[in-house]
């Protein structure tokens, strides 16, 4: 016997035993139920017990009519339920008492399938929205979801706010790159050539796009070298840029091949590094709305892990696209939202600003000869050396 259904059977035997134990139901709802004949029972008690039925005043013995007319107002709804379901129903029920632990367990079961439901439905928003190279459907979506999630730790009571798990959920099975997501990498590849080949255009993408937003793995440790080269002020061309890759590791660990940064540097041709990035950061919001909807589906689905922590932890999950919907805000000027006030165990203001400089390109200042020498080939270098 499934758990969940013994739970919803035990807390509609409870009310037909003891109508009273609705006062204490008052935050269950029929659409908690999984089953539809036990929503129209539930929503048939209520409605009776709303109306004043006899038996929400009965003092001694609940009439046999609670019952019955249960069963006739349920039956308006869905076909084939007879008095011999009730009978069932009730026959189901341990303890009457005990209605309310049993609705806390059909309360969390309906919130483990909605937050699988919701989060079907997001990742099926942002395959969409990657078949028509838009976004609005999948930030739609998470909005929705975010909504959905709030609501339901206001029903559990608890309180809704981001906490990553224990241990990371389980990844799904591999599969191959979905056909709607073939294209990104031509288009990456574009870019990175447009850069290579014209660096002042950094200028234009710098600010908001990020070697995560590239599809490719070997096309977003390029960038980060650009990105690198750009923010030292260094001279950006094929030689610099191999030279930085190895630096990097990318050429010993297999990531980049000589040839592959030749191909990227030869593949110029006309076009806006602006437009090419917004392409890059569309593909990498319905992305992340994809790789989130598949954690928090894979979070909904584990039994064993409580509403509270479902709740908390599917919040958690969307983090990672809120912060790329915030940076596709920045490239298409609109004003992104503002933040909430930190929490007493965030770190402060200054020191995240302190830390996100490390990202935003400094001016080059002249070098300082000192008197009476040459420059030094270090001298000369911008006063970091170190790498985004």
């Amino acid at each position: 016997m499934n758990p969940l259904l013994e739970a919803e059977q035990a807390v509609l035997g409870a009310v037909l035993l003891d109508p009273d134990q609705l006062r204490q139901l008052g935050w269950l709802t029929p659409e908690h139920f999984h089953r539809p004949v036990h929503q129209a029972l539930f929503a048939a008690m209520r409605k009776l017990h709303a109306d004043g039925h006899p038996a929400s005043t009965a003092e001694d013995s609940v009439p046999l009519s609670w019952v019955t007319d249960t069963v006739a107002e349920a039956g308006q709804h869905v076909r084939g339920l007879t008095a011999s379901h009730a009978h069932t129903l009730i026959s189901a029920c341990p303890r009457p008492g005990h209605a309310p632990v049993y609705g806390r367990m059909v309360l969390e079961g309906a919130i483990h399938r909605s937050v699988t439901a919701h989060a079907i439905r997001l990742h099926q928003d942002a395959r969409a929205d990657a078949l028509q190279g838009e976004v609005e459907g999948a930030l739609r979506g998470a909005d929705v979801l975010r909504d959905v999630l709030i609501d339901l730790a206001r029903r559990w009571g608890a309180e809704p706010r981001p906490v990553a798990p224990g241990v990371p959920p389980a990844p799904g099975p591999v599969t191959s790159r979905p056909s709607w997501a073939r294209r990104v990498p031509g288009e990456e590849r574009i870019l990175l050539g447009v850069l290579a080949e014209r660096p002042r255009s950094m200028d234009e993408v710098v600010g908001w796009l990020r070697p995560d937003d590239f599809a490719d793995l070997a096309h977003g440790q390029l960038y980060r070298c650009l990105v690198a080269l750009h923010h030292r002020g260094e001279p950006i061309d094929r030689i610099t840029l191999l030279w930085e890759a190895q630096r990097r590791g990318l050429l010993a660990d297999g990531t980049l091949s000589s040839d592959q940064l030749a191909a990227v540097c030869g593949d110029v041709g006309p076009g806006s590094a602006e437009w090419l990035g917004e392409q890059v950061m569309r593909s990498s919001v319905t992305r992340t709305a994809a790789t989130s909807a598949r954690a928090i589906r894979t979070l909904a689905e584990n039994e064993a892990l409580a509403p509270g922590q479902l709740i908390n932890h599917a919040l958690h999950a969307l983090d990672p696209l809120d912060e790329v919907r915030t940076r596709w805000q920045t490239a298409n000027g609109r004003p992104a939202p503002t933040p909430p006030a930190p929490s007493p165990n965030e770190p402060p203001p200054a020191q995240v600003h302190a830390a996100r400089a490390r990202s935003t390109p400094r001016a080059l200042s002249p070098p300082v000869p000192r008197p009476g020498s040459a420059p030094s080939p270090a001298a000369v270098r911008p006063p970091s050396r170190g790498r985004s």
